[in-house]
């Protein structure tokens, strides 16, 4: 008997090795969400009809702005702003020099060195940072806002008329942004007769 045992489990599994393997249907992969693109998002901005309907949008893109593709970047970014909001401006001001010294060419960290000059009383540097914001990119409309106010304040309402302007080209629901111009453009290139 015993044989025979062996012999059909043999078989069987003989059987079970020669049997093709059922046909199932691969695991499929989650597909990743779409990224949205910078481009889409300024594009989205200038069909928006509202402030209601740009803020959304204006914030996803700030989001993105804020992106520097480093995580030690992101950490001093991360440890500065916990040392501003604790009002240690000394620790704020040494990470965020650190951040622009290994990371020069990220926009966002010019931008957050310029808001704590703003706030120290240092409108100088606030307006060196924020112009190196906006030239490294050029896409930043709070930047520009923010710069063209400093400018305006100083006098060179030109320039604040220009900065506003751009902002606008990017973002036309800007909140005050066309009051500024309005203001501006009559004090720098007059009214219409």
């Amino acid at each position: 008997m015993r044989p025979a045992f062996l012999l059909s489990f043999l078989l069987m599994a003989g059987v079970a090795v020669a049997a093709p393997a059922p046909k199932t249907a691969p695991a499929q992969k989650p597909q990743p969400k779409s990224m949205v693109s910078e481009a889409d998002l300024l594009a989205q901005l200038q069909k928006a009809d509202s402030a209601e309907a740009a803020k959304p949008i204006a914030e996803k893109l700030e989001a993105m702005f804020r992106v520097s593709g480093s995580p030690s970047i992101d950490l001093l970014m991360t440890r500065a702003q916990v040392a501003a909001a604790a009002s240690d401006e000394a620790a704020a001001k040494k990470l965020i020099d650190a951040v622009t010294a290994i990371a020069p060419r990220y926009a966002e960290g010019w931008h957050t060195r310029a808001a704590m000059e703003n706030a120290a009383g240092d409108d100088t540097a606030a307006m060196v940072s924020l112009q190196k914001t906006v030239q490294l990119n050029p896409h930043h409309f709070t930047a520009m806002i923010e710069l063209g106010d400093l400018l305006q304040e100083y006098g060179d309402k030109a320039q604040a008329l220009k900065l506003y302007r751009r902002a606008v080209a990017l973002n036309p629901q800007l909140e005050g942004a066309d009051r500024r111009i309005r203001e501006l453009t009559r004090d720098v290139e007059g009214q219409d007769i």
